[in-house]
């Protein structure tokens, strides 16, 4: 079986933590290879101050087929500039039904260029999607944690957790069982106080 692509699509000021649960475990399957995925070749720079080598440019990337996800971290610079290009890429990923998981930042985003008009989603709050000229999915807004609908997850900032148990669905990367136990570890915690 081939290894597919899960390409992690990063901006300079990038939130490192928002996708960190999911890579660590996708990059852990032998199914998956996770690879950055940039605009341009220099290495970004996270909020945390991780600095990230890029794999590959957008440019170079055109063959869809190798892609199983595209994600996309939030951070600062999703509101700093219209990333058309990025925009234009994100288009060529669904249209070759390419899922996309997006969080925080990201989302709105994606509200901004119209991908969210017609597919259920989340974000941080309403408001933010409705000081967006061209978002137009207001009807289609859910308040939650995560919201999984057509190959589209979209999640709030607080939801790293919510949002690599999604995806790790998705990608079908364990039993359905195991899943579970992980979700429940890191949304409960391991070491549970004893009723007295």
């Amino acid at each position: 079986m081939e290894m597919k692509d899960v390409l992690v699509l990063l901006t300079n000021k990038w939130a490192d933590w928002e996708a960190a649960y999911a890579i660590a475990e996708v990059n852990s399957v032998p199914e998956y290879a996770v690879k950055t995925i940039a605009l341009d070749s220099a290495p970004k720079v996270s909020i945390g101050g991780v600095r990230a080598a890029v794999d590959y440019e957008l440019s170079q990337y055109r063959d869809f087929s190798r892609a199983a996800l595209l994600i996309l971290p939030g951070g600062f610079s999703w509101g700093e500039s219209k990333h058309e290009e990025i925009a234009a890429f994100i288009a060529k990923a669904i249209e070759a039904k390419v899922p996309v998981a997006a969080i925080c930042g990201s989302t709105i985003f994606l509200g901004r260029h119209g991908f969210l008009d017609k597919v259920k989603h989340t974000g941080d709050d309403l408001d933010l999607f409705l000081k967006e000229p061209g978002y137009g999915g207001k009807d289609f807004y859910v308040a939650a944690q995560v919201v999984t609908d057509k190959g589209l997850i979209t999640a709030n900032e607080t939801a790293a957790v919510e949002f690599a148990y999604e995806i790790f669905k998705l990608l079908k990367i364990d039993e359905p069982a195991e899943l579970d136990r992980w979700f429940d570890n890191f949304k409960r915690g391991m070491a549970r106080e004893c009723p007295e």
